[in-house]
């Protein structure tokens, strides 16, 4: 049996204003939906927004590297299904999800 997902919200710092995208013109009914979660949004933003190496991600979301990696991983492969395959993406929070200053 497979161990329960860990929430990772203490090392989470950021609430996005926005968190439903989609491709225009075509109504939200037509689409798919791709879940993305804070975990990897966050990930991405450390990534990218503010250019942090992996060792340095991993330490402000109070993970490994390893599981840090692997968050990523999967925002890329959901960011690109998104894209590539025109569909709806939508950032969704964990139920035990508390932002901390």
């Amino acid at each position: 049996m497979p161990r329960p997902q860990r929430c990772l919200c203490q090392g989470i710092k950021f609430r996005p204003n926005v968190v439903y995208f989609k491709p225009q013109g075509v109504p939200i009914q037509d689409l798919e939906v791709v879940e993305l979660s804070m975990e990897e949004i966050e990930s991405y933003r450390l990534r990218h927004i503010d250019d942090l190496d992996q060792k340095e991600s991993a330490e402000r979301m109070h993970t490994s590297q390893s599981t840090y990696q692997r968050i990523l991983n999967s925002a890329y492969k959901k960011i690109a299904d998104f894209l590539i395959n025109g569909k709806a993406i939508k950032v969704v929070e964990h139920e035990q999800f508390v932002i901390r200053s």
